[in-house]
């Protein structure tokens, strides 16, 4: 109740306070951001590389049901 309260009494943060929260995060987390991004694009190439490969699965699975 009281959480409902607060957040009803200051109401949602604006843009400008998002940038200064944003601006507090990046610099004390700065320094770890490239490694943080790096993995992250690693992350999504490796994702991407697995749904293509399902998708190839699936096509050459129906490809071969098509063939008899």
């Amino acid at each position: 109740m009281m959480n409902s309260l607060l957040l009803g009494f200051f109401g949602m943060p604006g843009h400008l306070e998002m940038l200064i929260i944003a601006g507090i995060a990046l610099l004390l987390f700065g320094h770890r951001l490239p490694s943080l991004m790096r993995s992250a694009g690693r992350s999504v190439v490796e994702f991407k590389k697995g749904v293509q490969g399902i998708e190839d699965d699936i096509d050459s699975a129906g490809n071969d049901k098509a063939d008899d």
